[in-house]
């Protein structure tokens, strides 16, 4: 029950701070992303800003012997790049540029203007969907059965 509050307090404190900061409006993210335009610098201040929790989280992290709600940390492994990262970032700059949206903006925006917010959270389910049907077939698919 504890990690599923920790995961509640954590996704509204999150979405809070994406609403606070503008970073759930497309158009400031579109106005970052246009540096031909009349470029809009908050995005770098937002960014920039987190870094510094972050940093502290890795600092936090490194001096404990297992997470505060679990029995072990999950980190990512570091690997290089490969074709699959290069074009997974691609993909993700082409989406985030059209749509002024990345996932938890897109989420966050899904309270503040639903209407608009919902095709691109929907078209990004369906994309999570197929990357994970193409990448580790359809039994991790969540509700399929195979018997």
């Amino acid at each position: 029950m504890i990690r599923i509050t920790l995961a509640l307090l954590s996704g509204a404190l999150f979405g809070a701070g994406l609403a606070l900061s503008g970073m759930a409006d497309p158009m400031r993210v579109r106005a970052f992303l246009d540096l031909l335009g009349p470029w809009d610098p908050t995005l770098a201040f937002v960014m920039g800003g987190a870094m510094i929790p972050m940093a502290l989280a890795w600092i936090v992290q490194k001096r404990l012997e297992r997470p505060l709600a679990g029995s072990t940390f999950n980190l990512p492994e570091t690997r290089g790049i490969d074709w699959k990262l290069a074009l997974g970032a691609i993909l993700f700059g082409i989406g985030w540029g059209l749509g002024g949206l990345c996932p938890g903006p897109a989420v966050a925006s899904l309270a503040l203007a639903p209407l608009s917010a919902a095709p691109f959270v929907l078209a990004m389910l369906v994309g999570m969907a197929l990357h994970r049907l193409m990448t580790q077939g359809p039994r991790m698919i969540p509700g399929s059965y195979h018997g």
